[in-house]
Parts: structure tokens; C-alpha cells; sequence
């Protein structure tokens, strides 16, 4: 009862600003309003329009990127077509988020590799190198797909450089948390529900609904973690405690739907 007096009186005092504003100018005032005050959901992604969306450090969205069947769906013979140079990761633009809960589903084809970001900044040579990863990857092929031994040995992995690492595998906090190994991962093909929880107490990866790790941001294991791995010459990286919702083209298919957020 208390937030419907709060969210009528707000009406009325939009309403009695000098001038009138345009009614839908009304409308979604208080529905933002309105989402602040419950922690209701907000659409980044419906599958209706890419309204808010745009490439890393670019002004319109890389080629590749498009809707079919009303999923986000990243094709990369659409991508190569194209005279484009630059980065095809995408964000959504349109607004920051601090403390938040993501909810989203995937699917990718075998051998495929994207990522969700988060708390990213523009400005930089792309989303991994400031802003952490929700990792998305074909656990089961991947490595028999692509050679990772150059890549793993180049991180100091000695020990069977060739296979696909636990913080390099599905649901990951990529190179800082490895994923529960018992996680539910469905197949290549099938849709995958992931969820981000972030507040600076607690930061939970959830898959298929449940939830596969939690750590704490910016303590003094995850400053460990960091200068002791991938990031120790990335010095931007995870500082961030604000910034953008981002998805990445690691130059497979990945299809998106049902992409949502609200604020905490």
C-alpha cells in the first residue's frame, strides 16, 4: 500500500511541474520510478528490438548481430561478409548497473565460446580485460575442437596444457572462480538459463537454477586471485563497482533470449 501513495503522489508532482509534459514522457517516468521502488524486472533484451544496444566503443551494433525468431543471434558469416574493423562484442548501452540480479538463456553449437560481462567500461581494448565474465563455452568439445595448449601453457598451465581448464569452463568467473564440477550443463543445442547476482557482499553465478559459485568482490582472496593469474598486467580489471551489461562474440554462433535485470 505504501509504495502505490508513494508512486501516486510522484504523479501528481510530475504532473504539476511547470509545463505539461507528453503523456508517455508521464508514463515512463513513473514506471522507472516505479521498477526502482519493488526491484521489479527490466528487459535489456525482449526479442522485439536491439533499442539500447551497440558495439564496444562503437556508435551502432557490428555487423553479425541480429534478430531471428525473436532470439539475439550472432552469425558469423553475416559478420565476415562485412568490411568492418573493430571488435564485435556487444553492450547494452543504455544505462549502468551497480548492484543487480541478470537473467538470461543461451544456447551455443559445438565448439561454441561467448561470455557475459559485467561492470564494463569503454575505452579499453574490450570488455575481458576490465570487467569480469560469466564464461559460456562448449565444456565437452571445445578443447578437441580448438588447440589450447600455446594459450594454457602461456598462463603456466604445465599440466595438460591441451584440455579445457575448470576456470575456463561453463559458469566460471572466468580465470578467477571455477564453476561446482557437478553443475547441470545441457547440451550444445539446448537452451541454458544463467543468472548473475552482484552486490558487493556476495556475487553468485547461478546455471540452470542452481547456483554453482559465490565469491566475495574485492576482499583479499579476490585481490590474491587477481595479481596471481590472467589479470596481473590488466590493472583496470574487476575494479570497476559500476558499468555496462555486455555480451561477446568469440567468433562462434551464440544465440540470446530472455534478457532481464533488476536492480538490488
Amino acid at each position: 500500500m505504501q509504495k502505490t501513495i508513494t508512486t501516486l503522489a510522484l504523479a501528481a508532482l510530475v504532473l504539476s511541474c511547470k509545463g505539461e509534459p507528453k503523456t508517455e514522457d508521464v508514463v515512463d517516468e513513473l514506471s522507472e520510478m516505479a521498477a526502482e521502488d519493488t526491484g521489479e524486472w527490466q528487459y535489456l533484451f525482449d526479442g522485439t528490438s536491439l533499442e539500447g544496444w551497440r558495439g564496444y566503443n562503437a556508435e551502432t551494433m557490428p555487423p553479425g548481430w541480429v534478430i531471428v525468431d525473436s532470439v539475439l543471434t550472432f552469425k558469423t558469416e553475416l559478420g565476415l561478409e562485412q568490411d568492418y574493423e573493430g571488435g564485435k562484442d556487444i553492450l547494452y548501452a543504455a544505462e549502468e548497473f551497480d548492484n543487480f540480479e541478470l537473467y538470461l538463456e543461451w544456447k551455443l553449437p559445438e565448439g561454441g565460446n561467448s561470455g557475459i560481462f559485467y561492470h564494463v567500461k569503454e575505452g579499453y581494448d574490450g570488455p575481458p580485460v576490465v570487467a569480469p565474465e560469466y564464461q559460456l563455452i562448449d565444456d565437452e568439445n571445445y578443447a578437441r575442437i580448438h588447440d589450447l595448449t600455446e594459450y594454457n601453457l602461456s598462463l603456466g598451465y604445465t599440466e595438460n596444457p591441451g584440455e579445457l581448464k575448470p576456470l575456463q569452463q561453463t559458469g566460471a568467473d572466468y580465470a578467477m572462480h571455477p564453476p561446482d564440477p557437478g553443475k547441470t550443463l545441457h547440451p550444445v543445442g539446448e537452451w541454458n538459463s544463467s543468472k548473475i547476482v552482484f552486490t558487493p557482499e556476495r556475487v553468485e553465478h547461478w546455471l540452470n537454477g542452481e547456483m554453482i559459485l559465490s565469491f566475495v568482490p574485492w576482499d583479499e582472496a579476490w585481490e590474491e586471485k587477481k595479481n596471481s593469474d590472467k589479470w596481473k598486467n590488466s590493472p583496470a580489471y574487476g575494479t570497476f563497482k559500476k558499468g555496462y551489461i555486455a555480451l561477446q562474440d568469440h567468433a562462434s554462433p551464440i544465440w540470446f533470449r530472455n534478457i532481464k535485470i533488476r536492480k538490488l
